[in-house]
């Protein structure tokens, strides 16, 4: 009975979860709409104004990649993703209000239109004995806006849970595509390439389905199923892919001299280049599926624990005591580190043993996922125990594996486990047998970071840090009319 209420409650968790999709079915016809933002429109209109728009003109920003949409059964002669990205990226240079977009992608329309007027206006002017009119010159453009789409990666993280019982079950799948575009700024005069930027942006679709199962009665089978599956908008992941490119492009372009804001928005526009580029090393650190590859721990960091100890000696039926200890750590790289710690503890059993023990431990320590918040870790090294009651000095060697999660840049909380093996069997004041006496630490600590964190630094400087003024270059021939 318990598992049946939890695989509903299962269930229940994976419907309320998803409630959005799930019960907002469409029923009836809907009426056209206004296009969707992105989550990046906004950041497109609140771009401070320029100081003078920029001429750009656009050819064919297109699908490079090659690719049929994909199905079960193979793929189609659909398309993976939209044709019209040129369309997409003269909408969001007009949303910046930085650019004046030029028609380039059906120039000859445009030509034969003009040369239709122009044919027209001499018709009528040789009908009227009047001077035709001339027709305004085309406008040029100081810069190409040159790029596309190219690739679309499916299925580069798949997977699901599901599980049934006594005819009652439930599962869920998840897919997540992949689309990368690079959008490239070039001098008309000259063709030299003034800037680069790169986006990717990943597409995700998700299934849940659950269903019941059961004969209620004799030859009465009741079966229900519900479930629902929602897609991403492949148009709207390149929209937001291409809009975020455009930012980037505007952010790096003042960055460079390339184009300035216009006089009185230099401190927003300061404010954006330095959040863009700190988004950007971050971006820099983040690999495949989100791993983040980060300096997290800083060189120093001084280390404390409390916890238990348990001897294995000669003397039966030992119990926990209490330990604690203080310690310094050193990172040499992101992985090992070299640490020195003093413990004090307790070693007992039920009547016949109770001793006093302080130790200095000198070890070796591996970081296995230092670019992680939780990583495990694996220790080892040598150290030497000292016996209050006796004066007794032994060597031992340990060898220890533990958790360690970082709650902030400063500040870590792990857990350990340890064994001590000592080189005699007179720790317990019994010798017998051929085996060294050892004992085990078990602990929770906490590791401070000192000094300066390994943070990201924004490599590139930027040219408006408080002294420098942002304003075209020397020379520049982009701004034109």
């Amino acid at each position: 009975m318990k598992t049946k209420n939890l695989l509903v409650a299962l269930i229940l968790a994976h419907i309320l979860y998803s409630c959005g999709a799930y019960f907002n079915q469409p029923v009836n016809d809907q009426e056209a709409r206004v296009g969707e933002a992105t989550r990046v429109t906004k950041d497109l209109e609140n771009l401070p104004p320029p100081e003078q728009p920029v001429v750009v003109g656009v050819y064919n920003f297109r699908d490079q990649t090659g690719q049929f949409k994909p199905t079960e059964i193979g793929s189609t002669f659909s398309t993976a993703v939209t044709q019209g990205a040129t369309t997409i990226l003269l909408k969001s240079l007009e949303d910046t209000n930085w650019f004046i977009a030029t028609e380039r992608e059906n120039l000859n329309n445009l030509l034969n239109e003009r040369q239709i007027i122009k044919s027209t206006r001499e018709e009528y002017a040789q009908m009227s004995g009047t001077q035709p009119e001339r027709l305004r010159p085309l406008l040029f453009a100081g810069i190409l806006l040159e790029g596309g789409i190219v690739s679309y990666d499916t299925n580069i993280v798949t997977g699901g849970l599901g599980a049934r019982y006594f005819g009652i079950g439930s599962s869920t799948e998840y897919r997540q595509d992949r689309i990368t575009i690079y959008l490239r700024a070039v001098s008309t005069s000259t063709g030299e390439i003034l800037k680069t930027v790169y986006v990717s942006k990943t597409i995700l679709s998700q299934a849940l389905d659950a269903s019941y199962f059961r004969f209620v009665s004799f030859q009465r089978l009741l079966e229900v199923e519900t479930g629902f599956t929602r897609n991403e908008p492949v148009q709207l992941a390149v929209t937001e892919a291409v809009e975020k490119a455009v930012y980037a492009l505007v952010i790096e372009g003042m960055n460079d001299n390339l184009w300035a804001p216009k006089e009185g928005e230099e401190e927003k526009a300061k404010q954006l280049i330095e959040e863009y580029f700190e988004e950007k090393e971050e971006s820099g650190n983040t690999r495949l599926y989100d791993r983040m590859y980060k300096e997290r721990r800083s060189d120093n960091v001084i280390t404390a624990s409390v916890g238990t100890a348990l001897i294995d000696g000669d003397i039966a039926n030992s119990r926990p005591g209490f330990y604690f200890d203080i310690g310094y750590k050193r990172y040499f790289n992101s992985f090992l580190n070299a640490g020195l710690t003093v413990n004090h503890f307790k070693l007992r059993n039920d009547d016949l043993y109770n001793e006093n023990v302080t130790s200095v431990d000198l070890n070796l320590e591996f970081t296995i996922l230092p670019y992680d918040n939780f990583t495990p870790f694996i220790s080892t090294g040598g150290g030497a125990n000292y016996l209050n009651s006796s004066n007794q000095l032994d060597w031992k060697f340990q060898f220890g594996i533990g958790l360690e999660y970082l709650v902030s840049d400063s500040i870590g909380i792990k857990f350990l486990a340890e064994q001590n093996i000592v080189f005699s069997d007179e720790i317990d004041g019994i010798i017998s047998g051929k085996r060294d006496d050892f004992y085990y630490r078990f602990g929770l600590g906490v590791n401070f970071y000192l000094f300066n964190k390994k943070q990201y630094k924004v490599k590139s400087v930027s040219p408006v840090d408080g002294t420098t003024e942002i304003s075209p270059a020397a020379g520049s021939d982009v701004n034109n009319n």
